[in-house]
């Protein structure tokens, strides 16, 4: 049994006393490491012990609002890749209008034995919703990590973009264009990036204009039209702009951009001469909608990789601060944002 320890220790590069942790399935022991253990295990000739094989096939679910939005199966493929990777089997679990609830997805999830499961975008981004689900995950054994959205009240690790940043990048560009009156389309106000976009919206476009602090209402009842994450919704919002004199907006998603570049053109508007809009994710195939998008690029592999990363530290044992990870966005300029020439810019 020494022996064997030692050459599973010397193949996987770790001690002995790790590769004992490993076999009886003692926590403590970091999901790389874990991994790297069982690999030599495999490259050895061994027979993994039947728990560890378990394991090794593991379930971890993996919670969307819905697939509509190109967003979401976008960092459904990164985590599903990240997590085949290391050998586990992802579940992707999707809510839909009518149909089952993030309660009763978690709850059928729970009932399979899955290892851990991913929330995206779901009740923790919810300002109004009752975060004591979550504690009572927790207190079920189930290791999980919360995307997109964060609540001081949740203990666990959260990954989301620097939404403020977003804006900042956002209102910068179209200010560097000439634009001055430029509007915000996003989601309804509980969500908790809702708010960070309307914070870094309102701080950007004061300290751009050199507003004072007393014009934040002012620009919020302006300047920021509530509606749905969708192509209609963002032309809805896109036209209540519009009709307030706005010659750029932003939007909080690539679907809502493409909204309010359809709302432009009821307008006999062209973008990006007339209008200029932005939209947020980059999401696939804006690169080549007519015209192509300018958009803020959420960094879908960079938080993707560490929702999974975070969730088998848990898994293993060693788990992350229960705090948030916050990753930066990056504007690419493409077609639909242009220099605002004409009188009243």
């Amino acid at each position: 049994m020494t022996a064997r320890l030692a050459d599973i220790a010397a193949q996987a590069g770790v001690s002995e006393a790790t590769v004992s942790r490993v076999l009886n399935g003692k926590p403590g022991v970091a999901a790389a490491t874990r991994q790297s253990v069982l690999a030599a295990l495999d490259v050895l000739g061994y027979e993994r012990p039947v728990r560890l094989r378990q394991r090794s096939a593991g379930l971890v679910g993996l919670i969307t609002p819905e697939l509509e939005n190109p967003i979401f199966p976008a960092l459904a493929q990164v985590i599903g890749q990240a997590l085949t990777r290391q050998g586990y089997t992802p579940v992707l679990a999707t809510q839909t209008p009518g149909g089952s609830t993030e309660d009763e997805l978690t709850e059928m999830l729970v009932d399979r034995g899955v290892a851990g499961i991913i929330f995206v975008s779901g009740l923790h981004a919810d300002t109004t919703a009752d975060t004591a689900r979550y504690e009572q995950l927790r207190a079920q054994g189930v290791p999980f990590v919360l995307v997109d959205g964060f609540s001081p009240k949740v203990r666990a690790p959260f990954i989301s973009p620097d939404d403020r940043a977003a804006m900042r990048l956002a209102v910068t560009h179209l200010a560097s264009l000439g634009h001055t009156r430029i509007g915000l389309a996003l989601g309804p106000r509980r969500f908790v990036p809702v708010q960070r976009k309307i914070e870094g919206f309102t701080r950007s476009m004061r300290e751009t204009f050199r507003l004072g602090s007393a014009d934040v209402e002012d620009i919020e009842a302006e300047l920021v039209q509530h509606s749905l994450y969708t192509l209609e919704g963002g032309q809805a919002a896109a036209a209540a702009l519009l009709d307030r004199g706005c010659t750029a907006v932003v939007c909080a998603s690539d679907m809502m951009a493409l909204g309010a570049i359809r709302a432009a053109r009821e307008r006999g508007l062209e973008v990006p001469d007339d209008v200029s809009v932005v939209g947020f994710d980059d999401s696939v195939l804006v690169a080549f909608t007519d015209p192509p998008l300018t958009t803020v690029r959420k960094p879908v592999p960079a938080m993707g990789q560490a929702a999974v990363r975070t969730l088998l530290e848990e898994i293993g044992g060693t788990p992350a601060p229960h705090s948030e990870f916050v990753f930066m966005p990056e504007l690419v300029v493409r077609g639909s944002t242009a220099a605002r020439t004409a009188p009243g810019a």
